[in-house]
């Protein structure tokens, strides 16, 4: 029976807090529905996690979402209920949070925003990322959800009218008068166990939010664990398919480059329109990218423009499409060149980055859930799926997560012999 619903906003978040459970042995389900029956779930699932998929939606549209998904859960009685936000509080914040509190009735959200292990800690209400104010990081410059403030009360009162209270370590005591929001400052993952500790004590820890750095101590707390899992890869091939806009995994995909990995850049027209690939041209691009795939034990097929360009933007505009056209496209057009991929037979793992591009994928095959089985590095996840009776492993990776040589360390961490990677690498 479920235990635990967490509600997320992306499709990467989704898959980085559910495998805090699933890596402890709990049963783990990750349904890509807003409007998934609870019900019919299998009874062995003790932790479901639904992407609301609210991140790139208007504040009103995010509001309905999540308030009916948190309002069906509170009144089936799912014991826990925890709202899954952005590490770097990109998204709906203030809304999606004022919907938790509107839908269960309760007087106070507790919300324990930080992610210590990742760098990105709360100290005085202000969130920070590797020492820099959120809003002067990387992510306050996103060309889609840029965070453009980095005092969390005033992210959650821009939409929200709920009172906002920042603690530190402790939980408040809940002598208020109006529904309230506590924000908890947050720099260790000793911090986050203390806090939820003391949340749990006084039996107010049925519904909450936060990130993944507060679902990594929930399985202890809540009892959610079960026999360790043990994985062991079966395919000496990785694919990375970059969705993803964030320097940080452009810095990634140079890295990897400049050590030899195989880089093909789509052009606009290759990564805007699906269509496109029902030409002959199209085919014979597919063709070129089964080829590449069959030759190199690891290949990244990348969506970005090289530095300094802005081919894609400009085919955009000549073609009357928007920014979040452009995202809408992109992602759905990757998801379809992995489909006819997979169809052609290619044997490899495939790495996703970016929540949009692994949503899209999904739905080019049909697809509505995964088991996340285990990290491969911090936020970086390895699923499985099935499709058409068969097993699938994907490998999923928010944008702003992981190191410089992430990319190289899990080719090495998914090669069972990396001499031999590195041996077919140098021959591209």
């Amino acid at each position: 029976m479920i235990k635990l619903l967490i509600v997320a906003d992306d499709f990467t978040g989704a898959l980085d807090t559910g495998v805090q459970f699933a890596s402890c042995g709990a049963v783990t389900k990750v349904i890509t529905r807003e409007d998934y029956k609870m019900e019919v779930v299998d009874e062995s699932v003790e932790v479901l996690v639904i992407n609301a998929e609210t991140r790139h939606m208007t504040a009103d549209d995010a509001y309905g979402t999540t308030y009916n998904i948190i309002k069906r859960a509170y009144e089936k009685g799912i014991p826990h209920i925890m709202k899954k936000t952005d590490s770097a509080l990109r998204g709906n914040i203030g809304s999606e949070l004022s919907a938790v509190l509107d839908a269960t009735g309760e007087k106070v959200l507790h919300f324990i925003p930080a992610l210590p292990k990742m760098n990105r800690v709360t100290r005085k209400g202000i969130h920070f990322i590797d020492g820099i104010k959120v809003s002067d990081s990387v992510f306050g410059t996103d060309p889609f959800e840029p965070v453009l403030d980095s005092y969390i009360p005033d992210i959650i009162s821009g939409q929200s009218n709920k009172a906002v209270v920042v603690l530190e370590r402790e939980a408040g005591n809940e002598m208020v008068d109006s529904p309230s929001i506590y924000v908890y400052d947050a720099e260790t993952e000793g911090d986050i166990r203390c806090i939820a500790d003391s949340i749990y004590e006084k039996d107010k820890l049925r519904v909450f939010a936060g990130c993944a750095g507060l679902a990594s101590v929930l399985p202890d707390l809540l009892g959610l664990k079960g026999k360790s899992v043990h994985y062991c890869n079966k395919i000496e091939k990785l694919l990375i398919l970059c969705g993803s806009v964030n320097p940080i995994t452009g810095k990634q995909l140079d890295y990897a480059e400049a050590r030899g990995i195989k880089r093909i850049r789509l052009k606009p027209h290759q990564k805007l329109s699906k269509e496109y690939y029902d030409t002959s041209c199209g085919k014979r691009d597919i063709e070129e990218l089964v080829k590449m795939l069959s030759s190199s034990a690891v290949g990244i097929i990348d969506s970005n423009d090289p530095s300094g360009e802005m081919t894609t933007r400009e085919y955009a505009r000549e073609n009357g499409m928007s920014l979040d056209d452009i995202r809408v496209n992109i992602s759905s057009t990757l998801g379809f060149i992995l489909k006819r991929l997979f169809e052609a037979g290619i044997e490899s793992t495939v790495l996703i980055t970016g929540g949009d591009m692994l949503l899209g994928f999904m739905k080019q095959m049909d697809i509505w859930e995964l088991s996340p089985v285990c990290e491969m590095a911090p936020g970086t996840v390895m699923s499985r799926m099935t499709v058409n009776g068969r097993e699938y492993e994907i490998i999923s990776k928010s944008g702003g997560f992981g190191d410089e040589n992430l990319f190289m360390e899990l080719a090495d961490k998914y090669m069972k012999k990396p001499d031999k990677r590195r041996k077919n690498i140098e021959k591209i």
